[in-house]
């Protein structure tokens, strides 16, 4: 099936024309690369120039977006579809408690001291989970599909980008290959980013919250992940709710 098939809505209104069909797929393997790119030099540079290609990466893509922006519904800004997709949610829920459980039973739980730890620490990660989607479906895997015919390539082209994004880590490469797989495949069916975004945040927070900080260094990607001294770390991950906006794409997609 197809997505104008699974959402009604057509890749580009443009496709008939061959020119402008090599423009738009010219113009998405731009998008993709220095969009890529920027983020991998982001999470690999140390401060201050994390922060300056940081700036860089968030405007390029800001740019490149109202650039060919296709339009709310297209990048999954849309009611149609949630509740026919929010069986995610209730998946990432049981999964959630299940784990909760046997890390309580192994003494390995972690949590903040207090309530207003819990909002500092895990509200901004709500808010990244939505970024951190919406630059998977909305941004990367959008493009692919101007570039892959299959829907299938095309899921394992976006989940494969948004694994390698999480090197050198051995936990999160996997998990969010899965993750980034499972993502795509519902996003192409039903186009609704919420119950994803509501679903990465559990995964996340669960994470978090279940697999000891010197295991998973503290939920750490790229140079912050080489970096890592788990006699200096604090006990319970930052990288979920960082202090600054900017140090968010240290640990991108995390």
């Amino acid at each position: 099936m197809s997505i104008a098939q699974s959402t009604g809505f057509r890749l580009s209104l443009r496709a008939a024309d061959p020119s402008a069909t090599g423009r738009l797929r010219s113009r998405a393997i731009l998008d993709i690369v220095l969009a890529y790119g920027l983020i991998l030099a982001t999470i690999w540079s140390p401060r201050p120039f994390q922060q300056w290609i940081y700036l860089l990466a968030a405007a390029w893509i800001v740019v490149s977006t109202a650039r060919s922006f296709p339009g709310w519904n297209a990048l999954g800004f849309r009611t149609g579809g949630f509740w026919r997709s929010s069986w995610v949610i209730a998946a990432a829920i049981l999964f959630a408690a299940l784990a909760t459980a046997a890390a309580t039973r192994l003494h390995t739980l972690r949590q903040p001291v207090s309530g207003r730890s819990w909002i500092m620490t895990f509200g901004g990660y709500v808010v990244w989970s939505f970024a951190q989607q919406f630059l998977l479906q909305s941004y990367f895997l959008h493009r692919f599909r101007q570039l892959i015919p299959s829907q299938t390539k095309a899921a394992l082209a976006a989940a494969g980008i948004f694994a390698a994004a999480h090197l050198p880590n051995p936990i999160l490469v996997p998990v969010t290959l899965i993750w980034g797989l499972c993502a795509c495949f519902v996003f192409l069916r039903h186009r609704n980013l919420y119950p994803l975004a509501v679903t990465h945040a559990i995964l996340g927070i669960c994470v978090a919250v279940t697999v000891p900080g010197p295991l998973i260094h503290n939920m750490r990607v790229g140079l912050g992940y080489v970096r890592y001294h788990h006699r200096t770390a604090p006990p319970l991950a930052p990288p979920t709710a960082p202090a600054s906006l900017f140090t968010r794409l240290q640990h991108f997609w995390s």
